[in-house]
């Protein structure tokens, strides 16, 4: 008989919700504790999921289930108090959202401690598992493109909710190369001070080990992608090679046209379809450690360095060396350098959310 793994989730708002859903209805796992600083929000998904043991501390709760797995869907300014929490109650495996960190200092320090403690931990680029982001991936796994020479991402969203998974999926396209160094620019402080802290817009060059240039947009600058409606899902992600091209859109399927054929797909980001994968596959990995989670920490955590090397370029111009070697606070530095100046939109739409 298969073990069944016990489930601690901090954290139920929206995406908490999808988290201790999936894990629930997975045969696999059981959410045996639930965590929330609002008591009123706690206590309904305790009753909806069933579950008994609660609290607003998520330490006192992680010790009293003693998980398997901690996992943590809160905003971004707890991640190390959470990793330390998920660490201390003895789990072999942290789920988190993204980012990895809000600054690389913190970045460095959560690595310090995962590799301290041997956890195996998961960050939630769960799109990975979209059928229309897999298709592209297999397009371009074929040989179909040709020699790849860019992968690029765009996103109207801005930076600390969006190019963690920009970065993530062109990284996947790319055959997961190193980043040798990046260059970018930004503009607008509205959104310095969202629970996500970003600038308005950020756009920016990788340079990739392999050759491969990576190009990255986020926010009211960000070119429009007119094929989807839903704002939040207005996402390119794609790579061109000598031969053709194949993207992905997050809410509105996939193409790719090569010197061969053209083809193309439906799809759309739908958490019913894209979680469970995710989720089962912490099973499996719990299971064997050589099944390694397409999403675990590593991999992330190179692309964290990515976007933070963006934004010391922003705030210190020039090209940035990758890995960075020592931590910093780049949103003190993106406070510091961004001009007080309105940014630019790429599109009317933009507007309510960078100029209102």
């Amino acid at each position: 008989m298969e073990k069944k793994y016990k489930v601690v989730v901090a954290g139920m708002g929206k995406r908490g919700m999808h988290h201790a859903a999936t894990f629930q209805a997975n045969p696999r796992f059981e959410v045996a504790g639930v965590c929330d600083i609002d008591q009123t929000r706690l206590d309904a998904a305790a009753a909806k999921l069933g579950v008994a043991v609660k609290g607003t501390d998520a330490g006192q709760v992680a010790r009293a289930v003693k998980p398997d797995v901690f996992c943590f869907c809160t905003l971004a300014n707890v991640r190390t108090p959470m990793i330390q929490a998920g660490i201390e109650s003895g789990a072999r495996l942290i789920a988190m959202e993204k980012p990895v960190a809000l600054t690389s200092a913190e970045g460095l320090e959560i690595r310090r401690l995962v590799e301290a403690s041997g956890v195996q931990v998961v960050v939630s680029h769960q799109h990975r598992f979209g059928t229309h982001y897999q298709a592209v991936k297999d397009v371009i796994a074929s040989g179909a493109l040709g020699h790849i020479h860019t992968v690029y991402g765009t996103a109207t969203g801005w930076m600390m909710h969006m190019i963690s998974h920009l970065i993530d999926y062109m990284r996947w396209y790319n055959g997961e190369a190193e980043a040798e160094w990046v260059m970018a620019q930004a503009a607008g402080r509205g959104k310095l001070a969202d629970a996500h802290p970003s600038p308005d817009y950020i756009g920016g060059f990788i340079q990739f080990a392999n050759g491969v240039r990576g190009v990255v947009e986020c926010g009211a600058g960000a070119p429009d992608v007119p094929e989807v409606d839903y704002w939040w899902r207005k996402c390119r992600i794609g790579a061109q090679g000598s031969l053709g091209f194949a993207e992905v859109l997050t809410g509105g399927g996939w193409r790719a046209v090569t010197t061969q054929r053209s083809s193309s797909g439906e799809g759309c980001m739908n958490y019913d379809l894209d979680m469970p994968p995710y989720v089962q596959q912490m099973a499996d990995w719990l299971d064997d450690e050589a099944r390694v989670h397409p999403c675990h920490f590593e991999s992330a955590y190179k692309g964290f360095e990515i976007m933070m090397a963006l934004i010391r370029s922003v705030a210190g111009g020039g090209q940035i060396a990758l890995p960075l070697t020592a931590g910093a606070n780049e949103l003190e530095m993106l406070q510091d350098s961004l001009p007080d100046r309105k940014v630019l939109l790429s599109m009317p739409m933009n507007a309510k959310e960078y100029l209102s």
